[in-house]
């Protein structure tokens, strides 16, 4: 018997390996069930190169629990090891047994997974004691027993063993006794071991008899050796994919549709992904692209590999060039990790391309589902937006599609201001926003239908990415001031029925802590509406992105800014203004003349000294504008039409509720 010290060059490594060195101890058993896979296609690549004379025979890894003993074991019947390899592999702590042999075999060895010398020693994190018994595939090799209870002191010593290869028994110490489990396993082994190139088999078949499950006699393998990634695409069939597709994700609609990466130069990716079916915010779900290395699972953090917008799919990639650390559960973000991810991006972009230029119908009918991701894609990654320029579609109101230089063609003609912006109105919100959309569309334009999870972020970038262009929304203003051809034409109003009309409309608004309303006055034309309410674009985007960060910031904070806009060649308002200004000049001139008077001399005492005081001038003119605003309030509350076109405007924009809504109706039953 031999005994000895394991060669570590960090103190107390077992400790660190048991609490620190992986993430996770689960994980113990993806690294024993890769390490068997590598010693099988070890000696398939030895067979293969005459370097093995012998029969390979039953080429398996078994996964078997043993609840009475407290142990685990893990079998194959590869290469095998014997005490050389066991000091060399095994005592010799990360020291990689598949780095030497790949260099080696580096142009054909067939598919080794391990590369990190101490995922052995994960069995530690879950074992009180760990025994290896193996023999060598060599002529005339010896059988080694192997054990240690996690401490750096081990045992060796020849056996008996009749079958070339290794077992890896496990102790279970009273902390992991779910390891013991053969649920508990199996579900592991689905987790991690469902695609390895390697039949895995863990306990038996079950069937149902007599109201129980119960063990056959045909052992269970957890794995599809020959997972559908690994062909070539023109051996399969769109079933395939969907059969694959329902596999990894169970319960989901089929997908609309997947791209499959087969790469071998500048690095090694094979993989499908997936664009599922979006239905709401619920759906858009992380974290379903699952990441292997040669069929072993790694992780779905794939964050870093993939493109961030690509989050939002669903698949699988595998590679053997994506550096791990040495769990293989997080990714390092290097220089060949950022050109996979690029070349994931390029492939995406082309393959949406295709789809437009090959089936456009087709592609259209996708488009409401999968504008999100192309969305997300445009608004994180450069490069897959100037690919987007080619695929990212525009749907106006008559559900019509257009690339990004069809509609600029199609509304340059009609929508470009008097500075030369071209101008594309939108709607967020089509039902809603429908008598908006009319009117803009009475007038010639085209309103487009921008109603995304990602739109209102798109709608900043579109404007910054495209030239001389502007996006505003169908309701920021009335028709003839969303896009400003010429100097506006005038109100028809003098100074003092301005001044009448704005306190007769602005003392009749709703008063509300969440909404502040300014009151103008346009000549819009006897057909156009006597009134309408228009929302600041600038101020609603700034809300509406600060409502989607944390916290919400300053503008969340603000109320919302609104605009009545009066058609002073309205009729019904045409009659207002003569009505008041009948009623009310001779009360309110004196007043406004008065105002202006001592303002004028606030003014020239100023201009004469700065530092003069004018409180009592400005106290004056306060109390003047009070008396004003007095007396045109108190007729405005008796003109139940001047309240009619306000509530009509606020129903318009869907501002009228609750109480004044019932008012408002009340109201228009009197009238009637």
């Amino acid at each position: 018997m031999a005994t000895g010290k394991i060669g570590v060059t960090t103190e107390n490594i077992f400790p660190v390996i048991k609490k620190f060195l992986y993430s996770d101890n689960e994980i113990f058993l993806r690294e024993l069930v890769s390490n068997a896979i590598d010693a099988t296609q070890k000696l398939k690549t030895l067979s293969s190169f005459g370097d093995y004379k012998g029969e390979l025979g039953v080429m398996d890894v078994r996964v078997s629990v043993d609840k009475e003993a407290g142990t685990l074991t893990v079998s194959d019947h590869g290469i095998g090891m014997d005490a050389e390899d066991i000091e060399k592999y095994i005592n010799q702590i990360a020291f990689s047994g598949a780095e030497e042999f790949l260099a080696k075999y580096k142009d054909t060895a067939n598919s080794i997974i391990g590369h990190f010398g101490l995922g052995f020693y994960s069995a530690f994190m879950v074992s009180k004691k760990v025994v290896i018994r193996s023999l060598s595939y060599k002529e005339g090799a010896k059988a080694v027993e192997w054990s240690c209870d996690g401490s750096p002191e081990y045992e060796m010593h020849e056996i008996e063993k009749d079958r070339r290869g290794t077992d890896i028994i496990l102790y279970i110490d009273d902390e992991n006794k779910e390891y013991l489990e053969q649920a508990r396993i199996d579900t592991l082994l689905k987790k991690y071991c469902r695609f390895l190139p390697v039949p895995v088999i863990s306990g038996k078949e079950q069937e149902w008899k007599d109201g129980k499950y119960v063990d056959t006699d045909r052992d269970k393998v957890v794995n599809a050796t020959e997972p559908l990634w690994t062909k070539k695409p023109s051996e399969l069939t769109d079933a395939d994919y969907l059969r694959f597709y329902h596999e990894l994700m169970p319960g989901m609609e089929d997908p609309m549709f997947w791209i499959h990466l087969n790469v071998d130069y500048p690095f090694t990716l094979t993989g499908i992904l997936y664009f599922p079916k979006v239905k709401s915010n619920i759906d858009l779900q992380r974290n379903r692209i699952q990441l292997y290395c040669n069929q072993v699972y790694v992780t779905d953090q794939v964050e870093g590999v993939v493109p961030e917008f690509m989050t939002l799919m669903q698949g699988v990639i595998d590679s053997p060039d994506i550096p791990l650390n040495v769990s293989r559960s997080y990714l390092q973000a290097d220089t060949q990790v950022k050109k996979i991810s690029s070349y994931i991006t390029k492939k995406v972009a082309e393959k949406l391309a295709k789809m437009l230029a090959d089936d456009r119908k087709a592609f259209e009918e996708k488009w409401d589902d999968i504008e999100v991701f192309i969305a997300y894609g445009m608004l994180t990654d450069e490069k897959f937006f100037e690919a987007a320029r080619k695929f990212f579609l525009f749907k106006d109101t008559q559900n019509n599609y257009y690339t990004l230089e069809q509609y600029r063609q199609l509304v340059e003609p009609t929508q470009t201001d008097k500075e030369g912006n071209v101008v594309y109105i939108y709607t967020t919100d089509p039902a809603a926003q429908h008598s908006y959309i009319k009117a803009a569309e009475d007038k010639g334009y085209n309103v487009l239908v921008m109603t995304g999870q990602l739109d209102s972020h798109l709608v900043g970038l579109l404007e910054s990415k495209l030239e001389k262009t502007r996006f505003v929304r169908v309701d920021a203003d009335i028709p003839e001031r969303l896009i400003a051809k010429e100097d506006q034409k005038g109100t028809g109003l003098s100074d003092l029925q301005s001044e009448i009309m704005t306190t007769v409309f602005t003392s009749q608004l709703p008063a509300s802590d969440n909404a502040n309303f300014l009151v103008a006055f346009q000549a819009l034309g006897t057909s156009a509406a006597p009134a309408t309410v228009t929302q600041n674009e600038f101020m609603r985007r700034m809300k509406e992105m600060a409502a989607m960060q944390p916290g919400g910031g300053f503008y969340s904070q603000l109320p919302d800014s609104y605009e009545l806009v009066v058609n002073t060649e309205q009729p019904a308002v045409r009659k207002i203004i003569d009505e008041a200004s009948a009623a009310l000049d001779a009360q309110v001139a004196p007043l406004h003349n008065q105002i202006e008077a001592v303002n004028k001399e606030i003014a020239d005492t100023r201009k004469d000294n700065q530092s003069a005081d004018t409180a009592d001038l400005e106290k004056k003119v306060a109390d003047l504008r009070n008396d004003e605003q007095r007396i045109v309030s108190g007729y405005a509350a008796k003109q139940p039409v001047v309240k009619q076109i306000i509530d009509l405007a606020l129903l318009q924009s869907n501002l009228l509720k609750g109480q004044a809504l019932t008012d408002f109706i009340k109201r228009s039953v009197e009238l009637l």
